[in-house]
């Protein structure tokens, strides 16, 4: 069970991790500014285990690789989204965090519900219910077990 932080649709990745900390030399120093401009108190409040619950097109924007690798660095178990845009969907997979289509769950949750998400089943659970979302491919989710793309390239 994790905690469900909700952002709206269009989230790009300079809300993230606006341009100004990706001059910061590590993930670990960039993370505490992640999501500043929509929710300041999102890094201070995310534990492991939580999710990010977005609308349509999460991750537009830039191509930078340190917007989902600072949701990685604090821990958000998944991205849940109904779309998501396709460099930001590459970028997360590749470095190891789970983003997951769900057209339906965005909304019918609240920010602080919490929830639960079998990835393999395809199944998110949520204040009793289940939501049906994408199962990812075999080799994708193998991906992800090894902790990304040339994580899973190097074992």
């Amino acid at each position: 069970m994790g905690k469900i932080f909700k952002f709206e649709q269009d989230v790009d990745t300079d809300q993230i991790i606006a341009s100004q900390y990706i001059i910061y030399p590590t993930i670990d120093e960039m993370k505490a500014h992640a999501f500043e401009s929509l929710d300041a108190d999102f890094a201070s409040q995310v534990r492991p285990g939580d999710y990010v619950v977005a609308s349509e097109n999460f991750g537009c924007g830039s191509s930078r690789e340190q917007a989902p690798a600072v949701l990685k660095a604090l821990g958000v178990k998944a991205v849940v989204a109904k779309s998501f845009a396709r460099i930001f969907y590459r970028n997360a997979i590749n470095i190891g965090l789970p983003v997951i289509v769900c057209k339906d769950l965005h909304d019918n949750v609240n920010a602080g519900d919490d929830m639960e998400l079998s990835m393999q089943e395809g199944v998110v659970r949520v204040n009793g219910r289940e939501y049906e979302c994408t199962r990812l491919p075999e080799y994708m989710q193998g991906i992800l077990d090894r902790g990304g793309l040339i994580a899973s390239l190097n074992n």
